[in-house]
């Protein structure tokens, strides 16, 4: 029943009106010069984000998404003119996103196809001038995988990796709702300056506000670190469009979680504050992996995904401390140094939360399953929060101010 009551949730009563000139098109100058909101379970007020490490306790834990956007927008052009747009969402072949954008000779991704009509099934070519020479890169299609396009990638020069290819020939794909293209300062002000580990397509954007000064004051305040990856996929931007939301089905995103942040999160006696909603569904989903693990310790990679629905009824519910001590058993046992796996989870109101005391987040689009993350966190407080905001001249959205909100 509960389960069934989760899913009848109407995404109408998460709108609010949102003027297209509130949404900023452009970052600030400076990084860490945006408003914060700052919600305590009660009170909203207003700070700026440069003063975030006076705003957080001695001892807090914060918990960051390292991912990194890459240049996953090819434009490939026809020998007719026609322009056709290849959108890399994931590694296919090899699957692993590390190795995928080591190989030197081929790879296959899932793809979305833009201009599709004008594609039949001959081979689109495109040179692309790197170092002192020009390298030939072909994409071919391989196939149809659920809504995506299999697309098969081989050029001519073994001296280049795909994610060297990638890096000079790929646009950065910046949201759809900013209309405007990518210019050229979007490639530094679009990733976060703790960004190392390629496999995005959306910057996790809680974290654009930290400058290297925010986090050597937070550093000098005794407040420790640690990060997860969650490769954000294009299904962040797709908007819920059925009555309830039980009609929607959550994107699935690679994570993964090194052994040293489980045991972090495991001995941590203070605060917990996640940076983004990325990295709240990367620790939230290690709570499922670790009631799986409960069960059985010889799971195979597979069976450590986190389902949509998982969180919401019919489970034996262990300790939260528990969770992550069978996954810590379970990569000694396994050999492995990180925790890999994919997580659909869909958070939303009536969502027990697990170990987060507090969420770093920006402004999130109306009837989005984000904003559905944020009212499961702070209650039906959000359309305060939200009032606040438009009535603060608040920035919303990617480019836009943030929030730090305690949980109700």
């Amino acid at each position: 029943m509960y389960k069934e009551k989760v899913r009848q949730i109407q995404i109408s009563q998460y709108n609010y009106p949102l003027p297209d000139g509130r949404i900023a098109k452009y970052p600030l100058p400076q990084r860490d010069a945006s408003k914060l909101l700052v919600y305590n379970g009660r009170k909203i007020t207003t700070s700026h984000f440069s003063e975030l490490p006076v705003l957080l306790p001695e001892e807090t834990l914060l918990l960051f998404n390292n991912t990194k956007v890459i240049h996953a927008r090819l434009l490939f052009q026809k020998g007719t003119g026609a322009q056709i747009e290849i959108f890399c969402l994931s590694p296919h072949d090899p699957g692993d996103y590390v190795m995928n954008f080591q190989q030197r000779c081929q790879c296959a991704w899932h793809c979305m196809i833009g201009n599709a009509r004008r594609w039949k099934e001959e081979p689109l070519y495109m040179q692309i001038p790197v170092g002192d020479g020009v390298v030939s890169l072909k994409a071919e299609k391989k196939g149809i995988m659920g809504n995506d396009s299999i697309i098969c990638f081989s050029w001519d020069n073994e001296e280049f990796t795909f994610s060297d290819l990638l890096e000079v020939a790929g646009k950065l794909p910046i949201p759809p709702y900013l209309h405007r293209p990518s210019e050229e300062k979007d490639n530094e002000t679009y990733q976060t300056v703790y960004s190392r580990s390629e496999g995005s397509v959306a910057a996790p954007t809680a974290g654009l506000h930290f400058t290297g000064e925010v986090m050597e004051r937070l550093r000098d305040k005794g407040i420790r670190t640690a990060e997860v990856t969650l490769h954000v996929g294009a299904g962040t931007f797709k908007p819920v469009k059925s009555e309830t939301i039980a009609g929607h089905e959550m994107h699935r995103e690679f994570i993964s979680v090194p052994k040293e942040t489980i045991k972090q999160l495991f001995h941590h006696p203070g605060k917990v504050v996640v940076v983004g909603t990325t990295s709240m569904r990367t620790i939230e989903s290690l709570y499922y992996i670790g009631r799986k693990i409960d069960t059985s310790h010889h799971l195979s990679a597979h069976a450590l995904n986190v389902e949509q629905w998982e969180p919401y009824g019919g489970t034996k519910e262990i300790m939260p401390k528990q969770a992550l001590q069978n996954i810590l058993e379970y990569l000694d046992e396994t050999g492995q140094e990180r925790l890999i796996a994919s997580t659909q989870l869909m958070i939303a109101p009536g969502y027990e939360f697990h170990f987060p005391d507090a969420i770093i987040t920006n402004f999130h689009q109306p009837q989005s399953t984000l904003l559905l993350l944020v009212s499961a966190f702070v209650g039906e407080d959000w359309s305060k929060i939200y009032d606040y905001a438009l009535e603060n001249d608040y920035r919303f959205l990617s480019y836009g101010d943030s929030s730090l909100l305690w949980k109700k």
